[in-house]
């Protein structure tokens, strides 16, 4: 028996140029199998031997790192059992040489190359089975192989095309790699450079950051982007940047404007998603872009065309600038067409208008939403919202909290009930434990009636400051922002706030690991990591204050299952590196006290501490009892007509079905869910969708774009699930809900991001083209702020629009023990 082995790898390498200078240009394709038991692509090949062996070279060009580890299944047209008889001779990324015995003679057999086993269920677990020696022996020594004939007197297969099971699941054309010595040959055709750079259509997003396609090296770097748009359009382009020589720490980005004789596009309408933007609180982003030496990083552009610009062609030049290198500039020819686009773009996805939703400030502003009222300061002092009052000390703290809703919480009266014992305290002992006397220069209103009011106070002890910025909004939340800062080095004991409640209006507690009920005596709690958990609530029916401490590092974890990979960022001021904690007890002066301590600690000179807490006073409105009983839900995609029947109101819309089929992007199935709403309001019934951001479907056609833009929007984690994540995305990611019957997978957000933004735009888009009346949510993967603009969207496009909230318990190992009716509240 003659074995091949190993040779050596100069003989490997030659016997790669003999198969590449032989192969013509390899097509590609869609076609039809069972990809749970074969997997999501196949090579095809046609055998025109009657040999027991023949040989197929597989150009494959594969994006995965380990092909080598992972098992092949050869399969005869119109048989389903593998051929047992292959040898694999050679498997690489680049392409692979497979032998196998054609059991069926001459036609066409399927080489199945990433099969994979699924566990199965909504979160699978999928996995690449190794490859086995399946061949018999004596069929494997009629090969002959040897180190002098190798495989070229062997029969050719020939590779007719390689398939995917359907165009999402296709690597063509910019997830097949370039080949070592395509990229060594351009490498040496541009060693001038430090980088290169590859402009793109956004047809084709680019995929890949460890490899450049095939594509990039029979297109060449770009110098130049020919493009045509029409007027109104939001057109995107990407350029993608190569570090070939060395890392780039930072890329900048300039622009010329956009000229056409005497007309001008100005340069303030185009913009670099992956350098810049509005976050989500409408603030300026200036995003740090860096790229790894022998990386790919796509930047993408967005130019805002204006809807009465004169029709013609259009020259500007984009400078890509990164920190420490030459830039390099991008030609951009632009031709705009005389026709005027619908709604920029965005009625049509593949697009990528929509990406522009991104940096939007929709519903970003100081305005109320029924049934609260404007807040208001009253002689100067008492700071009156909905059904409650707020009075700061002199400090800036709360001296008083009162609420006025009835028992029943039905109505409001006109004499309040007082949460508070006593004033709220922040309080600072030196290293003897002396407190220090604060002096404070009382209380300075900013603004006085709207949607939020803004006060701000500082005390002095000695060279110790406490400077206090406090906004109270219209529905209840009070935001502090507690600055300690000192003039010299101190040691102090501790720094803690008090937060006194009269007792009998801390009747029940939830959070700080207790589910909820009756308030315990003598709660000590410290900080936790592996606990979703920043304070409690208090109070009873009709008087309570959510209390949660933060400093300026705090981001919103992932909630749910998914706490763990993104949990709690300790607050640095009040944790302390373990020091700090919640203390909650009963005072002698009939008053249950919530001590927030940080313990001993030295203020460095010209340090800041930022010792920031929000409270949320309950309840926020009235429950508006005939409102609440006159719905009556249908929880299921069923004909209008037959839940008609039913004497339902409102129709609950999952994800997974005809009209809305993919999880949180509901713009796949617009007409057919336009149809059957309209029909559903024909019928005085209204129809709200499942539609948040806690992940995100790998239907989305932005999905790598918001890839390029690294953490930003889509969470780092370990990778996994369902096949298509690990094929196209590779690693990086959190694999999410997955929906076996349609191949549905998703990833999951980072938290608050601009996501939120194209979120409230997506809202307002589904409310005015669709016509939905609200929203089911699973879960809330954002804050109140986002919420806020949410309700004024509803408002807006739809009166009398409803939001239904569906969430698991969350008090358990994996979500961070932390009580829904708190995180929620």
């Amino acid at each position: 028996m003659r074995l091949f082995r190993f040779y050596s790898g100069m003989f490997v390498f030659i016997g790669a140029l003999l198969f590449m200078s032989c192969d013509q240009e390899t097509k590609y394709g869609i076609g039809k199998w069972d990809s749970d038991k074969l997997g999501n692509h196949r090579c095809v090949v046609n055998v025109n031997s009657t040999s027991d062996f023949v040989h197929a070279h597989l150009d494959w060009r594969r994006r995965d790192f380990n092909p080598e580890a992972k098992n092949i299944l050869i399969l005869a047209e119109n048989d389903s059992i593998p051929i047992k008889n292959v040898y694999r001779h050679l498997i690489g990324r680049d392409y692979g040489d497979l032998v196998f015995e054609p059991v069926n003679g001459k036609g066409i057999y399927y080489i199945y190359y990433l099969p994979n086993i699924s566990s199965g269920g909504n979160y699978p677990r999928v996995n690449y089975p190794e490859p086995q020696k399946t061949y018999d022996d004596v069929w494997f020594e009629s090969i002959e192989i040897s180190k002098d004939s190798d495989l070229k007197n062997i029969p050719k297969a020939k590779l007719v095309e390689i398939q995917s099971i359907d165009e999402l699941n296709s690597f063509h054309p910019m997830e097949q790699i370039a080949i070592n010595s395509e990229i060594k040959t351009l490498l040496q055709d541009y060693n001038d450079r430090d980088y290169l750079l590859f402009t793109e259509d956004r047809k084709y997003p680019i995929r890949m950051n460890e490899d450049i396609p095939l594509k990039w090296i029979n297109d060449g770097p770009g110098k130049k982007i020919i493009a045509t748009a029409d007027r109104g359009e939001f057109y995107t382009f990407q350029v993608g940047v190569y570090a070939t020589n060395s890392a780039i720490s930072d890329i900048h980005t300039e622009f010329t404007d956009f000229v056409s004789g005497g007309t001008i596009i100005p340069k303030e309408n185009i913009n670099c998603f992956n350098t810049g933007g509005v976050d989500w609180t409408g603030e300026p982003m200036d995003k740090i872009c860096q790229v790894e030496k022998g990386k790919v990083q796509a930047l993408w552009f967005g130019l805002n065309i204006p809807e009465n610009i004169k029709p013609g062609k259009y020259k500007a030049t984009l400078s890509i600038i990164p920190d420490g290198l030459e830039k390099q500039n991008v030609e951009i020819n632009l031709k705009i067409s005389n026709s005027l686009i619908v709604a920029q773009g965005d009625d049509e996805p593949w697009r990528h208008s929509r990406l522009r939703w991104l940096d939007s400030k929709i519903a970003l502003d100081d305005n109320i939403v029924e049934p609260f009222i404007p807040v208001a300061v009253k002689n100067n002092e008492a700071v009156n919202c909905l059904g409650r009052q707020v009075i700061p000390g002199n400090s800036g703290l709360p001296s008083s909290i009162k609420s006025f809703f009835s028992q029943e919480v039905t109505d409001i009266l006109d004499v309040g009930r007082e949460i508070l014992n006593s004033e709220i305290e922040l309080n600072v002992t030196d290293h003897s434990g002396k407190k220090f006397k604060w002096e404070s220069t009382g209380v300075d209103f900013i603004n006085k009636s709207g949607g939020s009011v803004r006060w701000n106070a500082t005390s002095k002890s000695g060279d110790i400051e406490m400077i206090c910025e406090a906004v109270m909004e219209f529905d209840g939340f009070v935001g502090y922002k507690i600055t300690i800062k000192s003039d010299s080095d101190i040691d102090v004991n501790d720094i803690w706030l008090d937060i006194p409640f009269e007792k009998n209006a801390a009747k029940y507690m939830m959070g700080l690991g207790k589910m909820g009920g009756y308030r315990q005596p003598d709660i000590n709690w410290k900080w936790d990591i592996n606990k979703n958990q920043d304070g409690a609530w208090i109070g009873d029916i009709n008087a309570g204050i959510q209390c949660s401490f933060r400093d300026e590092n705090y981001r919103r974890p992932l909630n749910t299952n998914f706490y763990l990979s993104k949990p709690l960022n300790m607050p640095d001021s009040w944790s302390n590196n373990g020091k700090g904690g919640i203390k909650i007890f009963d005072s002698k002066k009939n008053s249950v006290i919530l001590r927030a301590y940080s313990g001993k600690r030295l203020i460095k000179a010209g340090e800041e501490l930022h010792f920031n807490f929000n409270l949320l006073i309950t309840p926020f409105k009235t429950i508006e009892t005939n409102d609440h009983w006159k719905n009556r839900y249908y929880h299921a995609y069923e004909p209008v007509e037959e839940i008609a029947q039913t004497g339902s109101t409102v129709i609950n819309i999952h994800h997974a079905n005809e009209i809305n089929p993919y999880i949180n992007y509901p713009f796949i199935r617009p007409d057919e869910m336009k149809e059957y709403i309209d029909e559903a309001h024909d019928k005085e019934m209204k129809v709200k969708i499942y539609y948040t951001v806690r992940e995100l479907s790998n239907r989305s056609p932005e999905l790598f774009a918001l890839r390029s833009l690294g953490n930003e929007i889509l969470s780092y984690g370990p990778g996994g699930g369902y096949s298509w994540l690990q094929e196209h995305l590779g690693g990086n990611y959190i694999a999410a809900w997955f929906v076996p019957k349609l191949k549905d997978a998703a990833v999951i957000n980072s938290g608050v991001s601009r996501w939120h933004n194209y979120y409230l735009e997506g809202l307002d888009w589904l409310t005015r083209n669709i016509g939905i009346d609200g929203l089911y949510i699973d879960d809330v993967a954002f804050d109140r702020s986002i919420m806020k603009r949410v309700r004024k969207i509803l408002d807006k496009n739809r009166q009398g629009a409803l939001i239904d909230l569906h969430s698991a318990n969350q008090f358990n190992p994996r979500d961070g023990f932390v009580n829904s009716a708190h995180l929620y509240l």
